[in-house]
């Protein structure tokens, strides 16, 4: 049975798993839905009560009832790159592609469903309490004055976008940013703000959740530093023990959000205590593993080449 990824043409961490599922014997078929239709094409019939059809794509054929699992990895906008782009088409390839592959009672990483629920910050927030996180106390707010009476509350506030645009999008991305004690709120008005508590750290943690296997990894920290993603202060990542508290509240999150995968973020303070950030569906792990050597992408692949869950 053959493993799908969805993913764009340039995923370095995705080749990482495609290359240990090809050393393990297992058939991959790599294609991205920007692609349907075009390079990428589908067809499916419903008999019997049931969709069957396949896939194909790069000279491959695939047959939906013949597929393993599908890790959604980072897919591109079905018919992106149709000859003739639309609204209209992309509805109809996204219906058609992820509507027929639903019916296949694949193992999924993660589902489509729910991913995209999984990406609202402020749900995150949300579970991340329910599943006992530490969470630092946030503000989502369009009005100058809710804005001033949370800086008055808490008076060391960062601002995020609410919608953590990772900074490989480089149109949408923006830094976590400290807000001044002179910061002018009025600007909240021009959309929804996310305002939060800043966790004084000694390091930020990288936890990557694959199934029921979790490799956590932690950096020293600047003690002015607050996004490590667009800083680099020369520290390393290197691998560390996850507390039970940690462990059993990652195993609630993922359990409540339905996820197999996940990549979460959190800022350790000089106490030790691990503040939740957030948690993303689809984060890298590549820099983690080459940095670290924690085998995370086996881990994928082995998660991956798991038979059909029903």
């Amino acid at each position: 049975m053959t493993v799908l990824v969805l993913t764009c043409e340039e995923d370095v961490t995705a080749d990482m798993v495609v290359s240990v599922l090809d050393d393990a014997g297992v058939p991959v078929v790599r294609l991205d839905p920007a692609d349907l239709p075009g390079q990428v094409a589908l067809s499916a019939e419903y008999v019997r009560g049931d969709f069957d059809g396949h896939l194909s794509a790069g000279g491959r054929v695939v047959s939906m009832s013949g597929l393993r699992s599908v890790w959604v990895r980072r897919p591109g906008r079905p018919a992106a790159r149709a000859a003739h782009e639309s609204a209209w088409l992309t509805a109809e390839a996204e219906q058609a592609l992820y509507g027929t592959l639903n019916c296949t009672g694949v193992r999924w990483m993660n589902h489509p469903a729910a991913a995209a629920q999984a990406r609202w910050k402020p749900w995150q927030l949300r579970v991340a309490h329910r599943s006992g996180f530490a969470v630092p106390p946030t503000l989502i707010t369009g009005f100058p004055r809710v804005a001033r009476e949370f800086a008055a509350q808490y008076p060391d506030l960062v601002v995020k976008p609410v919608s953590g645009a990772h900074p490989g999008d480089p149109a949408l991305a923006l830094p976590t940013t400290p807000v001044g004690p002179d910061a002018d709120f009025d600007a909240v008005t021009a959309g929804p703000t996310l305002l939060q508590q800043r966790v004084p750290k000694r390091a930020d943690i990288r936890l990557t959740c694959v199934g029921d296997e979790l490799f956590a990894a932690r950096r020293a920290s600047d003690p002015d530093e607050v996004d490590w993603r667009f800083t680099d202060n020369g520290g390393a990542w290197a691998p560390a023990e996850v507390p039970t508290r940690i462990a059993k509240a990652v195993g609630a999150y993922m359990s409540l959000a339905q996820l197999a995968y996940g990549a979460f973020d959190f800022a350790e303070d000089g106490d030790g205590t691990w503040w939740f950030l957030e948690c993303n569906q689809g984060g890298q792990f590549g820099f983690v593993q080459l940095e670290t050597g924690q085998p995370i992408a086996e881990a994928v692949a082995a998660w991956l080449a798991l038979g059909p869950a029903v």
